[in-house]
Parts: C-alpha cells; sequence; structure tokens
C-alpha cells in the first residue's frame, strides 16, 4: 500500500492520520464537518480538493508534494454516523467494519474505535493487553493472549462529567478540564475547585479499579491510555499510585495502528 489516510471519527473531532505504506508520517485533529461539504466531498479530483480546514494543519507538510496531484484513500473508523454519511460521498473513502477486525469475541455492537484500539495496542505491546480511551466517553476494552475480546465498561469521560453538572443542575457550573498536571485539591474551599475534585478523584479511584481488576486476569499485561484526556488522567493516576504505571503507556495513535493492522490482514486474505 502507497500513501494513504486514516481517519477516526471521534464524537468530539475528526482524528487523521497520514500514512506513507506502514509508516505513520503525521498526525492532527479537525472540527466535525457540516452537512454543507457534502457535495464538495463528491466531487473531489485530487487529494487538494479536499475541504481548506483539512489541509491546512498540514499544508507545509504536502506543499509542493506530488501527492497534491492525486486522489488519496480515505480508511475511516466512525462512531458518529451523520458524520459517516459525509465521507461516504468521497470517491476514496473506505469504511472499516468490525468484520474486518482480527480478533476473536467481538459482538455487534463493539465501537469500532474500541476494536481498532486494542488491536492497535496488543500488536504494538502485545497481547492480552488492556486499553483505556479517555474521550468524551471513558471506556476500557481488555483481549487476552489468544486475540480474543475478553469485554470492557464505558462510562462518561472527564470533560463530559465536568460539564454535566452544569447543564443539569441550577446554580453549579460547567467546569473545563484542567489543562495542569498536577491534582487538585482534595478538599476544596469553592465550587468550581469541589466540581474538578468530586470528578477527578472518583474517576482516578474508578479507574484504579478497573487496573487493579484487569490484573488480577492477566498479571503480565501491559496497559495503554489513550485519548483528549488520556495524559491527564494519566498523570493524576501517577501522583497517586506511582507503583501501579510501571507498565503503563500513554499511545495516542492505537487506533491508527489498529487501522494498519486490519488493512494488513485484509490484503494479506486476499492473496490467500
Amino acid at each position: 500500500m502507497k500513501t494513504w489516510l486514516g481517519l477516526e471519527i471521534g464524537n468530539s473531532r475528526l482524528h487523521w492520520g497520514w500514512f506513507a505504506g506502514e509508516n505513520l508520517q503525521i498526525t492532527w485533529d479537525t472540527p466535525h464537518l457540516s452537512r454543507s461539504i457534502e457535495q464538495q466531498l463528491a466531487q473531489c479530483k485530487t487529494f487538494a480538493d479536499l475541504p481548506q480546514e483539512i489541509l491546512s494543519p498540514i499544508d507545509s507538510f504536502i506543499s509542493g508534494g506530488a501527492v497534491r496531484s492525486y486522489l488519496l484513500p480515505i480508511y475511516i473508523a466512525s462512531v458518529v454516523p451523520s458524520q459517516t454519511v459525509l465521507w461516504q460521498a468521497y470517491p476514496e473513502a473506505h469504511v472499516i467494519s468490525l468484520d474486518k477486525i482480527p480478533l476473536l469475541g467481538i459482538y455487534p455492537t463493539l465501537g469500532i474505535d474500541r476494536a481498532l484500539a486494542v488491536l492497535g495496542a496488543g500488536e504494538t505491546c502485545g497481547f492480552p493487553i488492556l486499553v483505556i480511551d479517555a474521550g468524551t466517553a471513558l471506556t476500557f476494552t481488555g483481549a487476552d493472549g489468544d486475540r480474543c475480546l475478553v469485554g470492557g465498561a464505558i462510562l462518561p469521560g472527564l470533560s463530559l462529567q465536568l460539564q454535566s453538572l452544569g447543564q443539569k443542575t441550577a446554580n453549579l457550573p460547567s467546569i473545563a478540564a484542567p489543562e495542569i498536571l498536577s491534582l487538585p485539591e482534595r478538599w476544596a474551599t469553592n465550587t468550581p475547585e469541589a466540581i474538578q475534585s468530586g470528578v477527578i478523584y472518583t474517576l482516578i479511584a474508578s479507574i484504579r479499579d478497573f487496573i487493579t481488576a484487569w490484573w488480577e486476569k492477566f498479571p503480565d499485561s501491559q496497559i495503554c491510555f489513550k485519548g483528549g484526556d488520556g495524559k491527564l488522567l494519566l498523570e493524576y493516576l501517577r501522583s497517586l499510585y506511582p507503583e501501579l504505571t510501571t507498565k503503563i503507556v500513554y499511545e495516542p495513535n492505537l487506533t491508527f495502528w489498529g487501522m494498519r493492522s486490519s488493512l494488513q490482514n485484509s490484503q494479506s486474505s486476499c492473496l490467500s
């Protein structure tokens, strides 16, 4: 396979990965596209015809390159059906489905993002593996040494929990996720910090509980964090339980590694 794009359509953003064969060259994020862009996608003849909001973050990377003169294939993993529909108008769009994921025990409603992330983590770090994806939702997804899905859990993510109190209560504010890596005071003396304390310390306790339960089943397993709040939550976990994080890594590109493995598997199947 030559140059191709990976597109992970998340709940909040579009996540892009540029591959030269098996090598990931660059990643970037862009906002979701509006419905009005569908016709432009359908009329794309070259890579340069994509909407400028997609190209601008990598303009210096591709400027003057021959790649602008032809249409790149885009392999899509999406959890947002309305965005998936838009991208299917693109002539070289290829939506990745669960039946293309070389894992055992996958159930029909498993999110494609979770399946690809655990595949990518297992291929990179080895099976068994647990992936903790700290995005809009916080998800736990594990696979055993036979590449068989063990299962997982889903709960509201950090930002969603912080915002929900402001949206669903009369007197509490919506709070943005902290940008600093140091933990907030546990015993807060004002309302915004009290919300941060309650959400963050409860989330960290939940993450610790899931990790401990996983290692009871698979004591030698590595654990990978990803997602927009993954680095932050891992640092909080490390601050409270440093001994717990010796076999935990942060790797934001797990879904792209999973895409690569899935495509390699599909190509091998076609040749066999």
